[in-house]
């Protein structure tokens, strides 16, 4: 068995019985990294010295463990991924985007010092939509990422870098940030798993916002039990984050039980309507079928508001965005344009310059719906209609305890298909933007493959806070799936 086919668990174990060491792993990593990535374009980072620095760093720890292993985390001396809208120290931090093609933070986002207490290695920053906006990947300024299922289609976006990282063994783990299912669908489109926490679930301290109220920082990996490591060690109150849950881990391993005896799943009768691919559903409702035999009481309902999720996440996503995005305007850090005449022509210049077509058109629409005249009419408008969303869901949770759908509509587009038709790439969000709406957890596994060999996912969305009950019916999945 390589080194690069263990999962991150299962690597940890191996480094902790002595059979592989934290260096030599790292290095596979980066070997396979430099053989592998130029075909993939996963990364716009890679950290080799450092990596190998920390690797060394926590062998000699391990040395001093001997006999008390089990003291060390589950994850100690695995090589991780993290998203490049996601601060590490000393390390550039981009957001894939020209404007912070240099910009070097001076702090670790919580998320990344928690890992690295946690012994996890660091290899580098994985590509992303600019600024996480897009379902793609290819809005980078630093290039296009290509799916390893096949490269001439796109991995999903915009935590594609490191959903395609994971699936090519270029990381035994990563961190993504979601949005608007920006972990859910790339892990769809390139067969691992991905989860959205609950909004608060994880701290945002250190993650580059795209839209507050709706980014959430979560774990990807190989497989369900990966993927709930990974959120122990990164999950819990964060003073240093005002939207933080003021609530410690939730030992969320231990719910990767198979038990699904007795759980109500709904299945939205709207999300397999008309634009749902015929093989995703198939093969969606086989998962389904899949959780029914092992006990769980599966009933099909009534969401309701399915077709107002979109224009409004997208209204809300956009005002936040143009908000967020002013601090960008080559004063303070970042790129500054060579050429100016007077403070407002460098800022415009600056900005010109400095953001791509997807991020200017999200900024004008959030700049628009704020404006004078139109907050009412359009943003104002757009927060009801969320509550009224969330007020749906919190109804079908009465009832169900969990609810099961589709991650995307289809699989993995061909790339350079999505961009020419911004408002088709929009509605390709339609069944993982509630999740964020509401602040509820959401998980994608894989469930099968289309008649091409592409991945499908299946996606499962929880109460606020229940965690554990997503990883318990996605763990029960997967293990009969096997």
């Amino acid at each position: 068995m390589s080194i690069l086919d263990y999962s991150a668990l299962e690597l940890s174990k191996e480094i902790k019985a002595g059979n592989i060491g934290v260096a030599e792993a790292t290095k596979a990593v980066l070997d396979h990294i430099n053989n592998t990535d130029k075909n993939i374009n996963a990364f716009i980072t890679v950290a080799d010295e450092r990596a190998l620095q920390k690797a060394e760093s926590l062998q000699k720890q391990l040395a001093e463990y001997r006999g008390k292993e089990a003291e060390l985390s589950p994850l100690f001396g695995v090589p991780f991924a993290v998203k490049d809208n996601i601060c590490v120290k000393n390390m550039r931090t981009t957001c894939a985007s020209k404007i912070l093609g240099n910009f070097v933070p001076t702090y670790d986002a919580t998320v990344v010092s928690r890992l690295e207490s946690a012994g996890a290695v660091i290899i580098g920053k994985t590509n992303m939509d600019e600024f996480a906006m897009g379902s793609t990947s290819e809005t980078s300024a630093f290039g296009i990422t290509k799916n390893p299922a096949d490269t001439d289609c796109v991995p999903g976006g915009s935590s594609g870098g490191s959903a395609a990282a994971i699936a090519s063994g270029m990381a035994y783990g990563a961190l993504g940030s979601d949005t608007g299912g920006s972990i859910r669908q790339p892990a769809s489109y390139c067969g691992v798993v991905g989860l959205k926490p609950t909004y608060g679930r994880v701290s945002r301290y250190g993650l580059i916002a795209y839209g507050s109220s709706l980014d959430q920082i979560g774990p990807m990996g190989k497989n369900v039990e990966d993927v709930a490591a990974i959120l122990d060690i990164i999950a819990g109150h964060d003073k240093n984050d005002a939207t933080s849950a003021d609530l410690e881990g939730g030992c969320f391993a231990d719910a990767c039980v198979e038990d699904v005896k007795g759980l109500k799943i709904g299945i939205p009768k709207g999300y397999f309507a008309e634009g749902l691919d015929g093989k995703v559903k198939e093969t969606v409702l086989a998962a389904a079928k899949t959780l029914e035999e092992k006990g769980a009481i599966i009933e099909e309902f009534d969401l309701g508001f399915e077709e107002y999720a979109i224009p409004a996440y997208y209204t809300i996503a956009s005002a936040e965005a143009s908000s967020n995005l002013e601090r960008f305007d080559g004063i303070k850090y970042g790129y500054r344009t060579k050429e100016f005449n007077g403070l407002h022509n460098m800022y415009k210049k600056t900005r010109s310059e400095g953001f791509g077509p997807e991020v200017k058109r999200r900024i004008m629409l959030g700049s628009f719906v704020l404006s004078s005249g139109y907050y009412d009419a359009y943003y104002l408008k757009a927060l009801k209609v969320r509550a009224l969303i969330k007020e749906a869901f919190d109804r079908a949770f009465e009832k169900y305890d969990v609810i099961l759908g589709p991650v995307a509509p289809t699989t993995a587009p061909k790339i350079g298909t999505s961009l020419t038709d911004p408002l088709k790439m929009y509605l390709g969000d339609i069944y993982t933007i509630s999740a964020n709406l509401c602040g509820i957890p959401a998980i994608s596994v894989p469930c099968g493959s289309d008649d091409s060999g592409m991945p499908i996912g299946l996606q499962l969305m929880g109460k606020m806070f229940d965690e554990k009950t997503l990883i318990r019916t996605a763990y029960t999945f997967e293990k009969a799936r096997v």
